[in-house]
């Protein structure tokens, strides 16, 4: 069993694995669009989280973590993913490319994404919006901000020169609240 980590999973996979590897999947985009009411916000002021839509660009990437899963343990992390990710996210199957191809083919895994039809779904707005949210919203998690950062510092550490906007602008305009509060 193998499992994709493109948001928190990245830096906090708090489940017994057997190997990681750095790589991407295709055809996706990472965007703040699923909404947190367990985790980084409350019902009241939801926090957003990463999800994976679907990209106009079949050869669009998105670069994170994959977690293999001994068999002995598959069962346990599954169910424990499945209560984690239990705010919306659906379980699908995807390619995954490692960065060093030369030592690793690439492979189908397991990957969460929060679909367009669950209820947290909270779609696309204004960076400037989801960044106010970003900002304001805290949870049983910690600060819907410090989750974005650490998604950001993440990358930055795993896949130097990786190409996320959407992740590296919004981080620039919650950085520039946070200096104002």
């Amino acid at each position: 069993m193998w499992v994709f980590g493109y948001g928190s999973l990245i830096w906090k996979a708090d489940f017994p694995y057997k190997k990681k590897l750095v790589g991407y999947i295709k055809g996706y985009v990472r965007r703040f669009w699923q909404g947190s009411e367990d985790h980084r916000g409350v019902p009241e002021k939801p926090g957003r989280v990463v999800t994976l839509v679907q990209s106009n660009d079949p050869e669009a990437r998105v670069w994170g973590v994959a977690y293999e899963i001994s068999p002995e343990n598959a069962e346990m992390v599954r169910n424990h993913l499945d209560y984690r990710e239990k705010g919306g996210y659906k379980c699908v199957t995807v390619q995954f490319n490692p960065i060093n191809t030369a030592c690793t083919a690439p492979f189908e895994l397991a990957l969460y994404i929060g679909t367009e039809d669950n209820p947290f779904f909270l779609g696309p707005a204004s960076l400037d919006e989801m960044a106010k949210q970003i900002a304001e919203a805290e949870g049983p998690s910690g600060r819907n901000r410090d989750y974005l950062f650490n998604l950001a510092e993440s990358m930055r550490t795993l896949v130097p020169g990786a190409d996320d906007v959407h992740l590296f602008q919004l981080e620039a305009k919650v950085r520039h609240l946070s200096a104002l509060t």
